[in-house]
């Protein structure tokens, strides 16, 4: 690996400051996260990760663009979310054993860290225990935004097919 490459790939505690799944994290466990966890390319087109497949890890987006897709009953896909630099996804196979929800691919050029079910415990939990309830509160936080917005969309749309079906109703149609 040339250097170019290698500082390309490189991750300093000033830029995990920036993601909110480490909010609150001190210096030093943001150091040991930068220090042990993969950092991986994905090109523009790979799937990171499949709907349906079991899952032990999440992944924060240190740069480029990706795209969450939900299969459909039909078995089309339809994207439900974009993620960007910040963003991060499959936080809950940290949190249950349940198969993927969703599936995730890159727009553009994309670089992503890799967290494991097991160097979340290793590294936060049996290392620093505030910090591990930090990062499971940072989760539960987004968790919850992410169902508020979701509750919106869906108060939204049955609504509207409520208020199609009384205008079909009272029209005879």
């Amino acid at each position: 690996m040339s250097d170019t490459r290698a500082s390309m790939d490189r991750v300093d505690p000033a830029m995990l400051r920036e993601v909110g799944l480490f909010g609150g994290l001190d210096d030093e466990t943001l150091g040991v996260l930068c220090r042990e966890l993969p950092v991986e390319r994905v090109h523009v087109g790979t799937r990171v990760v499949s709907e349906g497949d079991p899952a032990r890890e999440m992944f924060v987006v240190l740069d480029g663009e990706l795209e969450v897709l939900k299969r459909t009953r039909t078995g089309s896909e339809i994207r439900v979310a974009m993620l960007g630099p910040g963003g991060w996804f499959g936080e809950m196979s940290i949190l249950d054993v349940q198969p993927r929800s969703a599936s995730v691919r890159a727009l553009a050029p994309s670089r992503v860290m890799r967290l494991s079910a097991e160097s979340v415990d290793r590294l936060l939990y049996r290392r620093d225990l505030k910090a591990y309830s930090l990062f499971v509160m940072n989760i539960a936080r987004e968790l919850s935004r992410r169902l508020r917005v979701a509750d919106g969309i869906l108060a939204q749309f049955v609504g509207t097919m409520a208020d199609e079906y009384v205008t079909k109703t009272k029209s005879g149609g």
